[in-house]
C-alpha cells in the first residue's frame, strides 16, 4: 500500500477542526496551524501535529479553511510563503471570489505551487461526519492528485471545471440555501402571525414536498428561535455578493437572489451577522413589526 500524502490544515474553526481530525483518523500524516490555541490543543490531543508558526508547515497538500482569500494572503505574508516549495498543492476550501481565486492560482503557479479551489457545503455536521459536498475547480491532474485527501472528508467530491469553477458552483449552492431559508422564514412568520402552531407547521413541511436539507438541519433552531453560530449569516451574505458579481459578469438576471441579498444585508445591519443563517427569520419578523 502506498504511503498517504502528508496534509496540513490552516484554520481550525468550525469546519477546519473536524476536517483535521478526520484526516488524521483516516491515516493521513496531519499537521495544522491555527491563530488561537484552543482548537489547536483539541487537535493536538487527538494526534494532529500542531505548527506553532505557519513557516513550519511542511506538507504535500495544504488545505485552507479560512473565511476568505484575504485571510489566506495575510497568512502567506506572515510566513507561509517562505515555507512553500514547488510541487506542493494548496486546496482553498474557503468560499472566495471566483475571479480572485483565478488570480491567486496564477500567482502560486509562478512559484511552482498548484492550486485547487474546493469550497464545501454540508455545514458543521457534514464536516464532523466527513460527509461534505465538495465542488472543485482546477486542472484535472491536480484534482486527481488531491482527491484522496478530499475523499477522506467529503461524501460527494466532484471536479466542476477549471480553476474558479468550484467557487462558481458554491455561489450557486448558496443561492439555493439562502432562498430556501428565507422561504422557510416567511412561511413560519405567516403561520405564527395567523395563529398556527409553528411546530406543527414545520412537522407538515418535513413530511412533504416542502422538506429540504436546510429544514432538517435548521428546524431545531427555528423552532427554538435560538440561532447560535453555525453557518454565520455574514458569511452567507458575502457568498451572495459573489453570486451577484458572477451574474453581472455573465449578464445573468437573478431577481430572487437580489431580494434575498437585501434581506441578509438588513439582518447584518441589525447586528445579527454572527448568528446562524437560519436567523433570517428575525429580519422577516422585523419587517412585520
Amino acid at each position: 500500500m502506498s504511503q498517504k500524502q502528508s496534509v496540513a490544515v490552516i484554520g481550525l474553526g468550525a469546519m477546519g477542526l473536524p476536517i483535521a481530525l478526520n484526516l488524521h483518523k483516516a491515516g493521513f500524516p496531519t499537521q495544522a496551524w491555527n491563530r488561537s490555541p484552543g482548537p489547536a490543543q483539541i487537535a493536538e490531543k487527538d494526534g494532529v501535529l500542531i505548527c506553532k508558526d505557519v513557516n513550519q508547515i511542511n506538507a504535500e497538500v495544504i488545505l485552507v479553511t479560512l473565511p476568505d482569500l484575504p485571510q489566506l494572503i495575510e497568512i502567506l505574508d506572515a510566513g507561509l510563503r517562505t515555507a512553500l516549495k514547488p510541487g506542493q498543492f494548496i486546496v482553498v476550501m474557503s468560499t472566495t471570489s471566483p475571479v480572485e481565486i483565478v488570480s491567486f492560482a496564477k500567482e502560486m503557479r509562478d512559484i511552482g505551487v498548484k492550486v485547487v479551489d474546493a469550497p464545501m457545503s454540508g455545514g458543521e455536521l457534514g464536516a464532523q461526519n466527513a460527509s461534505l459536498s465538495i465542488m472543485a475547480g482546477g486542472e484535472e491532474s491536480d484534482f486527481n492528485s488531491v482527491k484522496p485527501v478530499l475523499d477522506a472528508v467529503g461524501k460527494t467530491v466532484l471536479l466542476m471545471g477549471p480553476i474558479g469553477s468550484g467557487q462558481l458552483t458554491k455561489a450557486a449552492n448558496q443561492i439555493v440555501v439562502a432562498i430556501n431559508l428565507s422561504a422557510i422564514g416567511e412561511a413560519i412568520t405567516l403561520a405564527r402571525r395567523a395563529g398556527l402552531d409553528a411546530n406543527k407547521v414545520l412537522e407538515i413541511f418535513s413530511g412533504g414536498l416542502a422538506n429540504s436539507a436546510a429544514l432538517e438541519l435548521r428546524r431545531p433552531k427555528i423552532q427554538a428561535r435560538d440561532f447560535p453560530a453555525g453557518g454565520k449569516s455574514k458569511f452567507l451574505l458575502k457568498d451572495l455578493y459573489f453570486a451577484l458579481d458572477a451574474a453581472k459578469s455573465s449578464e445573468t438576471e437573478l431577481p430572487m437572489t437580489s431580494l434575498v441579498t437585501q434581506l441578509y444585508a438588513g439582518l447584518i445591519e441589525h447586528g445579527d451577522g454572527e448568528l446562524d443563517h437560519s436567523a433570517i427569520i428575525r429580519e422577516i419578523e422585523r419587517l412585520n413589526d
